[in-house]
């Protein structure tokens, strides 16, 4: 494994710098974020300007993350370790899969397990849309879309305007908000459409 080559490519959806290991806790979110999306692999003794600062004690780091894996994250995560030395300085790589019994959760400071995914270099927090995506696609069951008025409209709003909010939707087709996070799910799981998620907002766009 080329470090200094990963290092180079930046933070992004797959990969994540940490300095050190302070919180199980913490690091929880990352670890669920890696799990829900395409797995990933952090960097333990890289700073965020991709500075390798090396980690004081591999043994110590593994346990905190072995911790977080086990207490704060529900379902369990089993990440792999593989210590790398570089200018006699040790990175500890960690490597998260991609899990194939999403949704992960992660126990937060308030004492409640929220779920979230990796969005280019952030662990953002779910929207329920995507928790429904997340738990309709482990079942792994074909999407098959029968193509009513709302459907229709979602994607004739899409061609005019490029994307649409949840709130835009409901109020294009005045359906109630669960029937119309059924249909958002299910035109997400056929590959219909796109989801766009952010720390301020998540919208949708029409899947090229």
């Amino acid at each position: 494994m080329n470090i200094k080559r990963l290092i180079l490519e930046g933070e992004n959806v797959s990969l994540d710098f940490k300095k050190t290991i302070s919180s199980a806790e913490k690091i929880a979110k990352t670890l669920v974020a890696f799990s829900n999306n395409r797995g990933g692999k952090l960097l333990i003794g890289v700073a965020d300007d991709g500075t390798i600062k090396g980690v004081k004690s591999e043994d110590e780091e593994k346990y905190m993350i072995t911790k977080s894996a086990s207490q704060f994250c529900k379902p369990a995560i089993e990440p792999r370790f593989e210590e790398i030395y570089i200018d006699d300085k040790v990175v500890l790589v960690v490597d998260i899969p991609k899990s194939n019994v999403k949704p992960h959760y992660a126990l937060t400071e308030d004492k409640k397990w929220w779920v979230y995914f990796r969005v280019k270099d952030k662990s953002v927090l779910a929207s329920k849309i995507i928790v429904d995506v997340l738990k309709e696609g482990a079942n792994e069951t074909g999407q098959l879309i029968a193509y009513s008025d709302y459907e229709k409209k979602l994607l004739t709003y899409l061609e005019l305007h490029g994307r649409i909010t949840f709130k835009e939707y409901t109020k294009l087709t005045k359906s109630a908000h669960k029937k119309a996070q059924r249909i958002i799910v299910s035109l997400i799981l056929a590959g219909v459409i796109i989801p766009h998620l952010s720390e301020k907002e998540e919208y949708f766009t029409a899947a090229s």
